[in-house]
């Protein structure tokens, strides 16, 4: 699976196998956006693994020319990190949608977040549940009509930005399907970041909840003078629900996971202890 540089484009990570996404849908923007960030980062296949949930979102693996894994409901993340805690060489991918992420898999973001591995975590955000047909999902509207809720969703979604600040995400950033180039550009950010990156892609859903008219004008680029290492800043800003920031909220630097479980590993090997494996000779 390996490649030269020569091969480092856009069209080289793309696979034999054809996106069966309905024509219109925010994904393919999404997957645009990854083959040109990952063109320019001159990652080689060999070294990349995209590891998805169930979903629209999850047939993306069998869309990039690198190892992928398909997982179950819900389960990205824990797939995701025990691949990089396996190789922590390798560039680790983890994709999946707003129902996936933070309906059944909710409980992962905090933990994930906490432990800092250095991989990023991108949410295809269509605020619905486009596989099974149109359900309301976590970050639906007040007010959203489906099948589900024929007379209109009574929850308040969920603000998937201020979730991944509080949690402690080291990279939280937001991006647009309609708007490639930028998001290329934020995930090339994301990936070059030493730790945990999470984005927040807002990718409509053609078929059953189209916003393409609708998102367009609440559009905006984070202001600026925004300092995104403050952390109380980057809460608030996105608190600021009025408009849909694009760009970086929040990013500081902090040991990974990884770093960490290295450095353990060599405390284990200078220690005077005895190994595991010696202590349980004595029961034999």
């Amino acid at each position: 699976m390996s490649t030269t540089v020569a091969e480092f484009t856009p069209q080289g990570y793309k696979t034999d196998e054809h996106p069966i996404w309905c024509p219109g849908c925010g994904d393919f923007g999404v997957l645009d956006s990854l083959y040109k960030s990952l063109a320019g980062l001159k990652v080689d296949p060999k070294d990349l693994v995209v590891v998805s949930g169930i979903g629209c979102s999850g047939r993306t693996p069998g869309f990039i020319r690198s190892y992928g894994f398909h997982s179950v409901h819900g389960r990205v993340l824990p797939v995701a990190l025990g691949v990089k805690l396996a190789n922590p060489a390798l560039h680790v991918i983890g994709v999946g949608g707003d129902g996936d992420g933070f309906a059944i898999g909710g409980g992962h973001i905090p933990h994930a977040a906490r432990r800092n591995p250095d991989m990023i975590y991108i949410v295809m955000d269509n605020s619905t549940y486009g596989l099974t047909k149109g359900q309301y999902s976590p970050t639906s509207p007040t007010g959203f009509q489906a099948g589900s809720t024929p007379y209109g969703n009574i929850e308040q979604p969920l603000n998937p930005l201020a979730m991944l600040i509080a949690y402690g995400a080291t990279f939280v950033g937001q991006g647009y399907s309609g708007k490639p180039k930028e998001l290329s550009d934020l995930i090339t950010k994301a990936m070059e970041h030493k730790g945990f990156g999470f984005l927040n892609v807002i990718s409509p859903c053609i078929t059953f909840y189209n916003t393409y008219k609708v998102i367009p004008p609440r559009l905006a680029e984070i202001p600026k003078d925004h300092d995104p290492a403050n952390r109380v800043k980057a809460f608030e800003l996105a608190l600021q629900t009025d408009h849909l920031r694009l760009g970086i909220f929040y990013q500081v630097r902090q040991p990974t996971f990884e770093e960490g479980v290295a450095e353990v590993i060599k405390k284990a090997q200078a220690s005077s202890r005895p190994r595991l494996d010696e202590i349980f000779a004595n029961f034999s």
